[in-house]
């Protein structure tokens, strides 16, 4: 079952933190035929399938998008 909300956690630079950033599903679907879910930027977007597993898409002709290390349903919604 899709939630409507996931933190995706990025890694960090050696000895840093990593960054967090929240998504909401979209309409979209992505090419593995799950949901695509992505911040208000619009900027990060990334395909989460039923078991939680994460494809990251490329919203710029130059971007390179890294794998966030998880991705964690947001309670409640």
């Amino acid at each position: 079952m899709s939630t409507g909300r996931y933190e995706l956690t990025f890694p960090g630079s050696a000895g840093t933190d990593g960054d967090t950033v929240v998504v909401d599903r979209t309409e979209s679907t992505g090419p593995g035929g799950h949901p695509v879910y992505a911040d208000a930027t619009g900027i990060v977007r990334a395909e989460i399938s039923d078991r939680g597993e994460v494809r990251m898409l490329a919203t710029g002709g130059h971007q390179a998008p890294s794998q966030p290390v998880t991705a964690r349903p947001v309670p409640g919604s």
